[in-house]
């Protein structure tokens, strides 16, 4: 598969472009041309990814957190190195950031509502005027415990847990990574449970008062979810070699 072939691929199945996002989604470097034998995955482009992907022999690394945020940044220090090392080792980066927060079949935050039980899933926190988390109601009663277990990341402990409403919960919304904000819009449409990636002590007291609990379970825990399904896709339709690089930063 050449790069082409992929970025094509890619469009097609997580509509890239259908969403506004500070983020280049799609390939964000380029390879010399060559065919790629192997994808790796991971949440984050950084050193240590580019390293192990290297390592493993990938020549294209699809992450979620990719190099370029809408603005221009010099090629010095931490980010002319890294672009180097993608370069001299002939890596192509791809990178889709809101697309994969909010598919509704591969997204972050629609497994995690999947996860807490949710079997009729609505779209959920809005963001330049479109929806990219999802809500809807468990068939049973849930407590924080029972939440808390089911979306763990390799058992990761969440960053922050606000009791701040019923104990047993029914309407339950997922806004993975950074969106601590979207408990306002939870609050207003009578949600039990908030779940988001970061801790916020600004909408502490909004949560308090609202009466709303919240799951803060780490922006790298809540946005491993949507890298891992696409490389199932990957491996089952296009039958190709992929990897999975964890690298979890503990926020």
């Amino acid at each position: 598969m050449t790069t082409k072939k992929l970025d094509a691929f890619f469009k097609d199945i997580l509509a890239i472009d259908a969403i506004e996002d500070s983020s280049m989604n799609g390939l964000q470097v380029d390879n010399d041309g060559s065919d790629i034998r192997k994808i790796a995955f991971a949440t984050d482009a950084c050193m240590e990814t580019f390293e192990r992907a290297a390592e493993s022999g990938a020549g294209m690394l699809f992450v979620h957190h990719g190099l370029f945020w809408g603005k221009t940044w010099a090629l010095a220090d931490a980010h002319r190195r890294r672009l180097k090392f993608l370069l001299n080792k002939n890596i192509a980066l791809y990178a889709v950031h809101l697309p994969l927060d909010k598919h509704p079949q591969y997204g972050n935050n629609i497994t995690l509502v999947r996860k807490l039980g949710v079997e009729s899933p609505e779209p959920f926190g809005t963001y330049h005027g479109q929806k990219i988390g999802w809500k809807g109601m468990v068939s049973a009663p849930i407590t924080i415990e029972d939440a808390i277990s089911r979306i763990s990341y390799m058992g990761m402990p969440p960053l922050s847990v606000l009791r701040f409403g019923t104990s047993r919960m029914l309407h339950v919304a997922v806004v993975s990574g950074g969106a601590p904000e979207a408990v306002r819009e939870a609050a207003s449409e009578g949600i039990d449970l908030f779940v988001t990636g970061d801790a916020s002590h600004e909408w502490y007291h909004y949560a308090l008062e609202s009466r709303v609990n919240v799951i803060a379970g780490g922006h790298y825990a809540t946005e491993v979810w949507g890298v891992r399904a696409i490389m199932d896709v990957c491996a089952g339709k296009l039958e190709m070699d992929v990897e999975f690089i964890d690298v979890p930063t503990g926020l």
